[in-house]
């Protein structure tokens, strides 16, 4: 057998856009005879231990497959790269033995796209087989292409405007601080719900829709978060619990605690009423407002399309939607500054 260098194998494969990390950097040596590829393989020591759980070690199995990339050049070769083969289709896998951290290999051309592969411990004991693997070429290019410029499985939150059209603005009322006076609602007013109920039991008619508007946070600290949390969780119990206004929807209206805004207090009554709906479908609205005009035409459409959360900003309608993340590129530098600070939120698993 004639010996192949291996020793620069994976800085080829990085220079040709395939880069592996240490673990699976497991091929250690190769040779050539007769048209077959002969192979040892084997795991990093700080992965010895972990190889028991497995039926084959994922790294290890993963390392045989490099020997379809031994003839690999970076982008100064000659002929320029060859591109990366990857696995296509398997068949006839067999495992005969578990839990090896090293393996001896020999992998046989059946044709130009498809090979055999025998895989055996260090004292030639069989621990598994493939009687074909089918592979195709493929260059990194490809691979970064097929995202689509997306990371397909990572997701943000963007307020996006509302496409909103005329509809009934109904009969609304205000509980406490009214937010929505500057936009001349018409709104008739009340303290607080038993006041609103008492009107019900006198003859004013059961509103549509219910603004209860938290005051201006004083101060941004934790007794102000609890009082403002118990205050509202109060007001959504009376709500559910009565049945007067079972047909219609308290709107929660809040300043500056989401869509960019920074009041700490109001912010957290955004998770507090999210409970709320998920338990109580169609009953409660979320509100955000920036204390500028806004139209009662637009927030009438807006109630009237059934959208659970919503935030004014400079006069327009906004509500949260799922964008994809764009993906980073290669150059792209770190997301997080590396000599600052990062809070992890609920790391210890309790609330």
């Amino acid at each position: 057998a004639v010996a192949v260098e291996v020793e620069d194998l994976y800085e080829r494969l990085a220079a040709a856009g395939f880069g592996y990390g240490p673990v699976f950097q497991g091929l250690r040596a190769a040779w050539r005879k007769d048209g077959d590829v002969y192979a040892e393989l084997r795991l990093p020591e700080s992965e010895h231990e972990d190889a028991a759980r497995y039926g084959l070690h994922p790294a290890l199995l993963d390392a045989a497959l490099h020997a379809l990339g031994l003839d690999i050049t970076g982008p100064e070769g000659a002929d320029g790269p060859r591109q990366a083969r990857i696995p296509f289709s398997w068949n006839g896998v067999t495992l005969y033995a578990t839990g090896a951290a090293a393996l001896r290999l020999r992998l046989s051309e059946i044709n130009e796209d498809t090979a055999s592969l025998l895989l055996a411990d260090e004292s030639g004991q069989p621990v598994a087989s493939v009687e074909s693997l089918v592979s195709r070429e493929i260059a990194a290019e490809q691979v970064r292409g097929a995202g689509g410029g997306f990371v397909e499985s990572l997701f943000r939150v963007e307020w996006t405007s509302l496409p909103v059209s005329a509809a009934p603005a109904g009969r609304w009322a205000v509980l406490g601080a009214d937010a929505l006076g500057a936009a001349g609602t018409g709104a008739e007013s009340f303290a607080d719900l038993a006041a609103l109920g008492a009107a019900v039991d006198g003859g004013v008619a059961v509103p549509d829709a219910v603004f209860a508007s938290l005051a201006d946070s004083a101060a941004d600290t934790a007794p102000a978060v609890r009082a403002v949390l118990h205050g509202v969780l109060a007001t959504l119990q009376e709500w559910l619990a009565d049945e007067r206004f079972a047909s219609s929807r308290l709107v929660l209206v809040t300043r500056g605690a989401v869509a960019g805004g920074d009041d700490l207090v109001h912010a957290p009554v955004w998770g507090l009423a999210r409970s709320a709906q998920a338990e109580n479908p169609d009953r409660v609205v979320l509100l955000d407002v920036d204390g500028g005009d806004f139209s009662r035409e637009a927030l009438s459409a807006a109630l009237a399309a059934g959208e659970p959360e919503l935030a004014v900003r400079g006069g327009a309608l906004r509500a949260p939607r799922l964008a994809r993340v764009a993906a980073v590129s290669d150059t792209a530098g770190p997301v997080f500054d590396a000599s600052g600070t990062v809070l992890v939120s609920g790391a210890s698993g309790m609330l």
